[in-house]
């Protein structure tokens, strides 16, 4: 699995918690009954951003927290507590099925767009054996929208939604595809699944941010198609040119995808 700093993942925190689904997780969270501990997985878990974003949703105080990532440095910044174990363990073969049991709530961030529907069915079978909800959020759904506009937008777009679907570790990676593969998954399971934006909207001053984009989709875009590197460099030094100016708006598409086993709804 690709690895990500303990840096871009602060960096891109404060959106991620901004985009998200509230009404979406806390319907997740209303649906579980709550006569035991709460027992929930987090996988691809990194400093803990899921689980801060989750408590501060649901205040239960006797929720126990499992956060499992491939990356122990990453896993050592997710602070002390007596209610969150840690474990590091490659979740890309998915040969650690016991981290399932007894859960009430299965849940990641940012995951769906790196991992293959192979991958994928594997986990909804597990979750549903287990009995677990779902909530899966920050998935990438292919959108990314650049202000002010900028000719070559759609096509280096276009590269960076190829170059999301080259296998991230798991498989050929679902990429724009997730959360449609994922109700799709998870309904054949025997889920009532439930979708909501999670889009990410950067005003000029996320600077910083904009510009680690930037970068990194004109890196993609190039890897893609080397012999257009120059078109993707002029690209990308207009769109920084914008956001030191204070001028650069984004949109980053994401979804937020929910499931629960049974015949009730999830209501958002």
């Amino acid at each position: 699995m690709s690895g990500f700093s303990a840096d871009w993942l602060a960096l891109r925190e404060p959106a991620d918690h901004a985009a998200r689904s509230g009404a979406l997780a806390q319907a997740v969270f209303d649906a579980v009954p709550r006569g035991a501990p709460l027992r929930i997985l987090d996988l691809a878990a990194g400093t803990g951003s899921n689980l801060r974003y989750l408590t501060a949703i649901d205040r239960t105080p006797r929720a126990e927290w499992l956060l499992v990532d491939h990356d122990a440095a990453l896993l050592a910044r997710v602070p002390a507590s007596p209610d969150v174990t840690t474990r590091c363990l490659d979740l890309s073969a998915l040969d650690h099925g016991g981290i399932f049991a007894g859960r009430s709530i299965v849940t990641a961030s940012a995951l769906l767009d790196l991992v293959s529907e192979t991958w994928l069915r594997a986990v909804a079978a597990r979750c549903a054996d287990a009995g677990a909800a779902v909530l899966f959020a920050l998935s990438y759904d292919g959108r990314i929208v650049c202000s002010p506009e900028d000719p070559e937008d759609g096509s280096v777009v276009a590269l960076v939604n190829e170059h999301q679907r080259h296998d991230k570790g798991f498989g050929p990676a679902l990429g724009p595809a997730a959360t449609e593969a994922a109700a799709r998954c998870f309904a054949a399971n025997g889920y009532r699944v439930q979708r909501a934006a999670s889009d990410w909207i950067l005003p000029p001053d996320s600077r910083e941010l904009q510009s680690q984009l930037i970068d990194g989709w004109a890196q993609a875009a190039a890897e893609i198609a080397p012999e257009r590197a120059r078109t993707i460099d002029g690209w990308r030094d207009r769109r920084l040119a914008h956001v030191a100016a204070g001028w650069s708006h984004i949109v980053v598409g994401h979804e937020d995808f929910g499931g629960i086993l049974g015949s009730e709804d999830l209501r958002i």
